[in-house]
């Protein structure tokens, strides 16, 4: 008889007996298991935070108490426990579920998170606001150790413990955020779990046990928990976060529900903010998660049985075209070295570590030391370059103002996953860089209309010798003939594609192949459609975008990002400079967050694609040719 089928919310798992509860954990596992190797998702580290779960929902009255999950992808095995269960297939599928907490879901995701790092702040707010209204219900955050890099986590911690207001942190501890963790504090932690003073600790408890045979099992399992409570006294760790102002305890082994349970229960009645170190292993419970948690962190849809990936992609990512281009360089410039914030292997940089390990730096979940780190080594002579998920470098928008652009370093930033994501949803759709990048004085910013022409930007970023932003998409390239050597672009220059003189369709990025499309359509009707590869943002071509508009009867900017702000923005406003009068039609994503959905599928929705654009172009230029045929 299942039991995971009985549950319809934490009140629930109160009529189970936690002997029950490594049945539950199983079928949790093969739920999640069974419908991630069909639709893809974060499979390691749900499945290494079932035990976890299960124990939080158990001893807390939620949704009364408040859970806040840290960046929020390990919450699988919550959404199942919470009412979620029958929807569950649909996860990260259009309409479907959120592979991350959302509010507007389910009464139990109380805040929205994507990104690493924001949980502790979060909750401390939720913690005042309990002061503030006269409640008394507990808050509890959940959070990664690879989020320990992150400054805003360490930033919400010491307010906590400023405040000495009741509240605890699980510190879920896997040795990992999605590749291996990096820096002092992850040392420390491995210290303390692996640490000689432990095992001697346990050790010689166990043997002076061994000598009263009569006390049994009540008295070791006393013991043990005298063990976990000690290391948190003396530990490195512990002495951090005491410092801050935390009570430690632990760690704890969190899979086994003797430890758990008691524990949990023993923590929630504690005075003031206190930290509980939990540590975990990713991907328990499926092998192949277990042997490879880096590739199961994210995975595609897989084969149950074997952990193989149910396709491959037949053309090479765009992440790997630059890194590829990347490390040819380097090989030739001592100069050029590679950053990365905790993100190696989804850019691609694993095989620059690989090829220049000397020349490679991953710094952790730390976005904004990443790009100031970067300045410094720039200012001293280097050429670092750091690939960077879109929505991540948002967190370091005013290093790249204060410390790359006002000095004019060259810095270059290779932002990976700009435009739809897909299945990630809201918080990871790269929708707002060529905005937020183009204002910014000194600042270059080009977007490639092919891989080939991606190499050439990476060549060119480097060469200029001055702040630059290269923009690529997620997924495979268009398989376009490569040139032999990557060469060096030049500024502001972009490119005539096809000539035409009713409209023109000034693209940037992955959109100019789908502009030719519209282009070739638009021709059978008779329409005439120039096709303007723009290359760059910043600066625009304006010369050649000039003599573009001034030989239309109207202009169609197209872009894969926020149409306010974005590249028909700046088009506008330089032809409005120019004095250039031409009807003009931003082409883009609109004011709101995309929701989650395939790649193709979002692209259709927003009028991204060939026929999108087609229908676009032939409404505008009818509209405008009816006007002068009026006048």
């Amino acid at each position: 008889m299942s039991l995971l089928n009985g549950i319809h919310s934490p009140a629930d798992l109160k009529a189970l007996s936690p002997e029950q509860f490594p049945q539950l954990c199983e079928e949790i596992r093969e739920q999640i298991v069974s419908v991630i190797s069909n639709v893809g998702g974060h499979l390691a580290s749900n499945l290494g935070v079932v035990e976890l779960t299960v124990a939080l929902h158990y001893t807390l009255n939620a949704p009364d108490d408040l859970i806040v999950w840290d960046t929020s992808n390990q919450t699988y095995a919550h959404k199942l426990l919470t009412g979620r269960r029958e929807q569950f297939h649909t996860i990260r599928q259009f309409e479907g579920l959120s592979g991350f907490c959302k509010r507007d879901e389910s009464v139990f995701d109380t805040f929205d998170a994507g990104h690493a790092g924001t949980g502790v702040s979060a909750a401390t707010g939720f913690v005042v606001a309990r002061e503030q209204r006269g409640q008394s219900h507990t808050v509890v955050c959940v959070v990664g150790d690879g989020a320990l890099t992150a400054g805003m986590t360490l930033e919400g911690l010491q307010h906590a413990g400023e405040l000495q207001k009741d509240m605890v942190v699980v510190l879920n501890d896997n040795q990992m955020s999605i590749s291996k963790n990096v820096g002092a504090i992850s040392a420390s932690l491995n210290r303390i779990i692996t640490g000689e003073w432990c095992t001697r600790l346990k050790k010689e408890t166990n043997q002076m046990l061994d000598l009263v045979p009569r006390l049994g099992a009540p008295v070791r399992k006393i013991a043990h928990q005298a063990q976990e409570l000690a290391k948190g006294l003396v530990s490195p760790p512990g002495v951090l976060f005491e410092e801050l102002g935390f009570r430690y305890v632990g760690p704890i082994d969190g899979h086994n529900f003797e430890h758990l349970l008691p524990t949990l229960r023993n923590v929630f009645k504690l005075n003031g903010p206190t930290l509980l170190h939990v540590v975990t292993k990713k991907g328990l419970g499926y092998e192949p998660a277990v042997n490879d948690p880096v590739w199961f962190h994210a995975s595609g849809p897989f084969d149950l049985a074997t952990g193989q990936a149910r396709q491959r992609a037949q053309r090479r990512s765009y992440s790997a075209v630059a890194v590829d281009t990347l490390i040819r360089l380097a090989k030739d410039d001592a100069r050029i070295v590679a950053v990365t914030a905790a993100m190696c292997e989804g850019t691609g940089l694993t095989a620059f570590r690989e090829a220049l390990p000397g020349r490679f730096y991953d710094v952790g979940i730390a976005e904004q030391h990443a790009v100031t780190f970067a300045a410094g080594m720039a200012a001293r002579g280097l050429r670092p370059v750091i690939p960077i998920y879109s929505t991540f470098l948002q967190r370091a928008y005013d290093q790249v103002v204060h410390d790359v652009a006002t000095q004019n370093l060259p810095v270059t930033l290779c932002i990976d996953r700009g435009g739809l994501v897909a299945e990630d949803g809201t918080t990871h759709h790269g929708a707002f860089d060529l905005a937020y990048l183009r204002h910014v004085p000194n600042m270059v910013v080009m977007a490639p209309g092919d891989e080939n022409e991606l190499q050439h930007m990476i060549a060119s970023c480097v060469s200029y010798g001055r702040p630059v932003a290269v923009r690529y998409p997620r997924g495979a390239s268009l398989g376009v003939e490569m040139d032999p050597v990557p060469v060096v672009l030049p500024l502001g220059k972009g490119v005539l594609v096809r000539e035409g003189s009713d409209v023109a369709l000034v693209a940037v990025g992955v959109m100019v192949s789908k502009a030719v499309e519209a282009a070739e359509r638009l021709a059978r009707d008779g329409i005439s459609a120039a096709v303007v590869n723009a290359r760059f943002v910043k600066p625009l071509d304006v010369a050649l975008i000039g003599e573009v508009a001034r030989g239309v009867k109207c202009v169609l900017t197209i872009e894969e990002s926020s149409v306010m702000g974005g590249f028909g923005s700046a088009v506008l406003e330089w032809l409005s400079e120019a004095d250039v009068r031409v009807p003009v039609k931003c082409v883009g994503l609109p004011d709101r967050f995309i929701e989650q959905g395939p790649q193709a599928l979002l692209r259709e929705r927003y009028g991204l694609t060939g026929d999108g654009i087609y229908d676009e172009a032939k409404k505008l230029f009818e509209r405008v040719s009816v006007r002068a045929g009026v006048n």
